[in-house]
């Protein structure tokens, strides 16, 4: 087409105006923002004073209005000391700073502003994601530079934690690698004997038919190591690897009997074989996986195992932040390598939706990505630091149909059960978002019943509430019909997907978790309800007619609700105040229910569900939440509302009789003696109805899968044990001094078996970002001494400030403490290395 001068004008003068638009007040590269807490518990009301310090580089002032700064936090607010900033909640997690009346920074200048906070108490509460925003550019987010600084009593409170892990790590004393058990987690009963058996790959496996499948995975894992699999066949004893069917055994125990001429491992089933190879793959050396090997020595011992619990679970949060499909690989061979049987896969939250769901295209569309909005109608908020950009790894992505198809089939193949969970009616604001934006696509269009169909809120809801998290809009609203539409298609598109995948799917998790105050108070569609189903009596029984009609669903297509503890729950009122009891209307109905609340007042709950009927999953959040950090370290990335959780946490964790072994509550204070005398017991009933345990790991600081393994690891082998093991000696001693001091050699025997595993890690399965403990350490006598809590790591030191290196000084024995800048570090073979423990 012959363009005319008309038409060249009109794209001159739209060229113009888009240079006009995109051009910026200010360059935001020229601003600096320094985040320092200045001072805990300020004015004794529990908060952090922050002072925040704007830094202008550039060569012209900042204007005094037309932006804000949005980032993160858990909480923040002006303090009223000065109007430079003013601090405002947008909704959740995302807050934003705006100029105040007496904003003024010119160039090159330096403007401070006093701000409060919730108390600061690791890397984690550290505010994140800072970018700027101009109010002629609403929908563009400007990451700016942060710096943050934590000066306040840190030193001290390092030096403090720094004794009292000292303290702790005085337990673990070296133990002989033959008087360990011989693989993790420890088994029923085993015999070592003398003598070794040489692994190559010219051994032959032999096997039952039956165990086909479980030879192959044996012969590809051997592969790795060996260079080469060895040849499957069936029926050939004279082969060197026998997988034999007994079917006296119980259905997930095994023997395996390794001689100097044979591996023989026999089981009933499949699970059983498969349980009996991983314990073969443990007893070859832990440095085996790092390059192939010509021949491998194992030792000759006889194993006879069965796991203690029928449900040896882990909870994978990908919703507050994604973890890709591949990390889920490693992961599902981390857990089948340790005989865990059960992936809760947590996949829906209010920061997050991640998993396609065919004929909802915006679930994934709207509901996984997070990035700056205006109004939630293109993405999600960006929490926890995911920042204005869509592409953001953590922060946005989704499993595709054939990603949860692959995941199924691999866990499957692995002995290993899939839950897939759907959070509601809390927690669910990416649901509600994405459909929210369908609903208006499609009123647009004039289709009204389309519209609604599947539709998650009132339109006309006035209610007012705050979740714990900080949104105002995350529940979904269980009065709609139209609720109930979109969860039946949700489930019967993931009942496809099982199908699809050849793999049976016995329950879904539908959470229950954290539904605010307020909710529904003002809603027509509730009122209706209440109005016309007079079995209906209040707000609070919305409750109880929600779970009802979902187990209703589940149980006509063959499949048993699962939920968090609230499922078992009722809210009534009491002397005028309301509390939640245990509701047994829903009881005794093949209803799964994790219980995560030990907290103060609330450490009989476990107990009181399973008497009542209910099928308990203890997931206590005091000894099972991974992601509570390691310590109180100002550098230990985790929460910590539900005190600190190392590894000796779910290793002193006793499932039937949990008070015995809890020394301190959630805010690390000492229990006093005598505390649970009078806590309710379990009834035989009730321990009939204890399935296992869970160790949930929530994805709030997970922005990388680094990140997700150093949370993971080393604490997830405390939880195999428990899960795993029989119940130990010193769980059931009821001498108190007796059974410590058993407890303590047991404890100090895990540490060295662990320390001994952590190096297989290095390698297997493409290798883990596992924690290396920090160094503990004393100022005794004028001399510092320091230890580890797993033998085997190095530690090194430097006097002059330094960071210490793997060439630095080994410490050995003591140093003198005067007139020196002392900082301690552990080193493993491999170069991986501890935290920094700074002392003087």
């Amino acid at each position: 087409m012959k363009k005319t001068p008309l038409y060249i004008l009109l794209l001159l003068l739209f060229a113009v105006n888009t240079s006009a638009q995109n051009k910026t007040p200010f360059n935001v590269a020229d601003l600096k923002l320094t985040w320092q807490s200045a001072e805990e518990n300020h004015l004794n009301s529990g908060d952090t004073h922050v002072i925040l310090t704007l830094s202008n580089k550039g060569k012209k002032p900042i204007p005094a209005s037309g932006w804000s700064i949005y980032f993160n936090t858990g909480g923040a607010k002006s303090a009223g000391i000065d109007s430079n900033i003013i601090v405002k909640q947008v909704n959740g997690d995302v807050f934003k700073l705006s100029p105040g009346k007496s904003f003024a920074l010119r160039a090159g200048g330096v403007l401070k502003s006093d701000l409060r906070t919730g108390n600061i108490k690791n890397a984690t509460d550290f505010p994140k994601g800072f970018y700027l925003v101009f109010d002629k550019q609403p929908g563009k987010g400007f990451p700016i530079k942060t710096e943050f600084d934590n000066t306040a009593n840190i030193d001290e409170r390092e030096k403090q934690l720094a004794e009292k892990v000292y303290n702790q790590n005085q337990l673990i004393k070296s133990v002989p690698e033959n008087e360990l058990p011989p693989v993790l987690p420890t088994p029923v009963k085993y015999t070592r004997e003398l003598g070794t058996f040489n692994l190559t790959s010219a051994v032959k496996i032999s096997t039952a038919a039956v165990f086909a499948k479980e030879a192959r995975y044996l012969a590809s894992e051997l592969s790795k190591v060996l260079g080469k699999a060895p040849a499957v066949a069936t029926g050939d004893k004279s082969a060197g690897i026998m997988i034999e069917q007994d079917k006296a055994i119980a259905p997930e125990a095994y023997e395996l009997k390794v001689t100097s001429s044979q591996i023989t491992i026999m089981a009933s089933t499949a699970t059983g074989a498969f349980y009996g190879i991983q314990s073969l793959k443990l007893l070859l050396p832990p440095t085996a996986w790092a390059s192939v090997q010509q021949d491998l020595k194992i030792s000759n011992v006889i194993i006879t195992d069965a796991p203690r619990f029928g449900h040896r679970a882990f909870m994978m949060d990908i919703a507050r932040n994604f973890q890709q499909k591949q990390e889920v690989i490693k992961l599902i061979d981390l857990l089948s390598l340790y005989k865990f049987n059960v992936l809760h896969l947590h996949l829906n939250d209010d920061e997050g939706w991640r998993i396609q769901i065919p004929g909802l295209p915006e679930l994934t569309e709207i509901g996984s990505q997070r990035g700056h909005t205006i109004n939630a109608k293109n993405r999600l908020h960006p929490s926890y630091g995911s920042g204005p950009d869509a592409a953001n790894k953590a922060g946005s992505g989704f499993y595709t149909r054939a990603d949860y198809i692959e995941i199924l089939k691999y866990a499957n193949d692995r002995h290993i059960k899939v839950i897939p969970e759907f959070e509601t009616p809390g927690h669910a604001r990416a649901a509600i978002k994405s459909m929210d934006v369908r609903y208006d696509r499609l009123m647009k269009a004039g289709k009204a019943a389309e519209a609604n169909k599947y539709l998650l809120r009132d339109v006309n809801d006035k209610s007012v509430y705050r979740s714990v998290q900080g949104w105002d809009d995350n529940v979904i609203n269980v009065a709609l019909p139209s609720v109930y539409t979109f969860l039946t298609k949700v489930t019967d598109e993931i009942i496809a997907m099982h199908k699809e995948a050849g793999v049976p799917l016995e329950t879904i998790h539908f959470g229950g978790d954290e539904v605010p105050a307020g909710v529904w108070e003002k809603s027509p569609a509730v009122a209706n309800v209440l109005k016309q189903d007079t079995s209906v009596k209040n707000v609070d029984e919305m409750w109880h007619y929600y779970f009802s009609k979902i187990n209703t669903m589940l149980k006509a297509r063959k499949l048993y609700l699962s939920g968090w503890e609230e499922v078992g729950l009722r809210k009534v009122t009491i002397d005028g105040k309301k509390q939640m009891i245990v509701d047994t209307r829903m009881a005794d109905q093949n209803i799964h229910v994790d219980v995560w609340n030990n907290l103060s007042g609330n450490e009989e709950l476990a107990y009181k569900l399973a008497n009542a009927g209910y099928k308990v999953v203890l997931t206590n959040v005091t000894n099972l939440y991974l992601d509570l950090a390691y310590n109180e370290s100002i550098s230990e990335r985790g929460q910590y509302w539900g005190g600190y959780v190392d590894m000796n946490k779910p290793y002193a964790f006793i499932p039937y009789n949990y008070y015995k072994n809890q020394k301190e509550n959630e805010e690390g204070k000492p229990i006093p003696a005598g505390y649970f005398d009078n806590k309710l017991q379990l009834t035989d009933a009730g321990r009939a109805n204890i399935l296992g345990i869970q160790a949930p790991l929530w994805s709030e600081t997970l922005i990388s899968a680094d990140k997700f393994e150093y949370l993971l690891l080393p604490k997830l082998f405390a939880v195999a044990e428990r899960a795993w093991a029989v119940d130990p000696d010193w769980a059931t001693e009821k001498d108190v001094a007796l059974s410590e001091s058993m407890y303590n050699t047991a404890w100090s025997t895990f540490a060295n078996k662990v320390a001994r595993e952590l190096p297989r890690l290095n390698n297997y399965a493409g290798g883990f970002n596992y924690r290396v403990p920090t160094p503990g350490a004393i100022i005794k006598d004028g001399n510092i001494e320091a230890n580890m809590q797993l033998p085997g790591f190095v530690l090194r030191y430097t006097t002059n400030g330094s960071i210490p290196t793997n060439t630095s000084k080994i410490f050995s024995g003591k140093i003198p403490a005067a007139g020196n800048t002392i900082k301690l570090r552990a080193f493993g073979a491999n170069g991986r290395s501890s935290s920094v423990l700074k002392l003087n």
